[in-house]
């Protein structure tokens, strides 16, 4: 961990904050520090202020992140569903039960140590666990995600997802018959205040959060719906399913009824749009639901 904190001296006074950590920090990318002035992570007399903020004398600037040169996560080889890929940005089809990254206690066989290995090069603004990492799903959540090269990327990519041009489609199994075609769910979200191990619809400590959803077929106790993310809140879809009182089949942690044989929740990431970071192009990214996700769909059209 790497930390700034220092007193402006007359000599700086004027200088754009973010050019003057740009002289500071020698090693690190401008990019990076952007990235980091977006993310408030730079506090000028105990506030977050804009990259444009003109500094004044004995202003106050504090500044805290992970150096990305002494990165803790270890390459492993491994066998990647790779949907696309150039030298900026790589999307990748991830499969149930791999965690997106290293954490305490977790420290191998996560999705960051394959793409340690295959691509060598990553962007370091999220720090030396989650480099590269751009928007998280579930460990046991399968579908695309998509990762930052370098830090040019990462910047183009997070300010996308906070803009919410970033389109991102999920296929869930729910349980019940959701009657309506389509609907909205438009409910803050934050940790549960009876457990903190869960995430839930409230109003205290919470961040806006709405899920689009539409019907793709009905079943005899269950819906198979699309879900749009607009906002990218923890366990988003599985909470704000359970919210409306069609939680996701196979979710351990906010379903109440098990009903299904299924080895984790039926949630699928099945299509990313975005705009690419460097040659503005639309790019649209798509990966089938598994295996098991369409043996359990066969099976309930069979069962009529």
């Amino acid at each position: 961990m790497r930390k700034i904190d220092v007193i402006i001296k007359q000599e700086d006074v004027l200088k754009r904050i973010d050019k003057y950590l740009a002289d500071v920090l020698e090693d690190v990318s401008r990019s990076r520090i952007q990235a980091l002035l977006q993310k408030q992570e730079v506090l000028v007399n105990g506030v977050a202020c804009k990259a444009n903020y003109k500094i004044k004398e004995n202003d106050h600037i504090v500044l805290s992140f992970e150096d990305a040169q002494a990165l803790d996560a270890k390459p492993e080889k491994m066998d990647l569903d790779i949907r696309y890929e150039d030298e900026d940005v790589i999307v990748i089809n991830k499969p149930k039960n791999m965690v997106v990254h290293p954490a305490a206690g977790n420290q191998t066989g996560t999705l960051v140590n394959g793409l340690l290995y295959h691509c060598k090069d990553l962007s370091g603004i999220n720090g030396v666990l989650r480099p590269g990492i751009v928007h998280r799903i579930d460990k046991d959540t399968t579908g695309l995600l998509i990762v930052a090269k370098n830090d040019q990327a990462h910047v183009s990519l997070s300010e996308q997802l906070q803009q919410k041009t970033v389109n991102r489609l999920y296929y869930a199994l729910v349980h019940g018959v959701i009657e309506h075609e389509f609907g909205t769910i438009d409910a803050p979200i934050g940790r549960d205040v009876k457990d903190r191990q869960k995430m839930a619809v409230t109003a205290t400590n919470s961040k806006s959060a709405r899920t689009h959803f539409k019907v793709i077929e009905r079943f005899k106790n269950y819906t198979l719906v699309e879900c749009r993310l607009e906002t990218g809140r923890t366990h988003q879809i599985r909470v704000h399913m359970q919210y409306i009182g069609h939680p996701v089949v196979g979710d351990e942690k906010y379903s109440y009824r098990k009903t299904m044989a299924c080895n984790g929740q039926l949630l699928h990431a099945h299509q990313l749009t975005f705009e690419h970071p460097r040659t503005k192009e639309t790019i649209v990214v798509e990966a089938d639901l598994p295996k098991q996700f369409q043996d359990i769909l066969k099976e309930l059209k069979e069962q009529g």
